[in-house]
C-alpha cells in the first residue's frame, strides 16, 4: 500500500512539474536539421558577400531550414533559452516562428508572426503583427517590444551595418527569403 502511494505521489508530481497550457498549433511537419546546417547561415551569407560581381550587388537565398537550425542553435547557447523546439516557416510575406515557451512549471506553444520591412536606406526592421503564447494574444505593447529587440539583434552579426550591405529589396514566399542588396 506504502508502495502504491509513493508510486502515485511520483507520478502527481511528474505531472505537476510540466504543465501544458495549449496555446497556438505547431505546423504538422516538423523540419529536421541537422546541428552543422545552424552554421550554415552564416556561411551562405559571407559567399555571398564574397562572390558579388564587380556591380557590387549581393544575392542571398535562406531557406526555413537554414533558419531553423540557426535559430534552434542559439537557443540551444542560452542560458533560460526563450523557446524550446523552435520551427520557422517563410511563407506569403511573413516569418512565422513556432516553439515552447516555458516559465517555470509551465509549458506553452508559443507563435510569432513576423513581417520584415527594408526602408529606404536599406536597413531591415521586424514587425511582429501576431505573438501569442499559451492561449492568449501578447498585449500590443509587448509585441513592438519583441520587433525593437529583433531589429536591434538582426541589424547587429547579420545586419547591413555589419556586413557592409545596403538591402533593396527582399520576398518571402514558399519556404525562402531572397534578399538582394548592394555593397556599400
Amino acid at each position: 500500500m506504502a508502495l502504491g502511494l509513493t508510486a502515485l505521489s511520483l507520478v502527481v508530481a511528474g505531472l505537476a512539474c510540466q504543465i501544458n497550457v495549449g496555446g497556438p498549433t505547431p505546423p504538422s511537419d516538423p523540419i529536421q536539421f541537422s546541428t552543422l546546417e545552424a552554421l550554415q547561415l552564416e556561411d551562405t551569407w559571407r559567399s555571398a558577400i564574397e562572390a558579388s560581381p564587380l556591380d557590387g550587388r549581393v544575392t542571398l537565398v535562406i531557406t526555413e531550414r537554414e533558419l531553423t537550425a540557426f535559430l534552434a542553435a542559439r537557443m540551444a547557447d542560452a542560458e533560460n533559452p526563450l523557446l524550446q523546439e523552435p520551427q520557422v516557416r517563410l511563407q506569403a510575406g511573413e516569418i512565422q516562428i513556432f516553439g515552447v515557451a516555458s516559465a517555470g512549471p509551465l509549458m506553452a506553444s508559443a507563435l510569432l508572426s513576423i513581417q520584415p520591412q527594408v526602408d529606404a536606406d536599406g536597413v531591415l526592421a521586424f514587425n511582429v503583427t501576431t505573438a501569442e503564447v499559451g492561449p492568449l494574444p501578447v498585449p500590443d505593447t509587448l509585441k513592438q517590444g519583441l520587433s525593437d529587440l529583433l531589429t536591434e539583434a538582426f541589424t547587429g552579426k547579420l545586419g547591413s551595418v555589419a556586413t557592409g550591405i545596403r538591402i533593396t529589396s527582399l520576398a518571402i514566399a514558399d519556404g525562402e527569403a531572397a534578399i538582394v542588396g548592394e555593397l556599400r
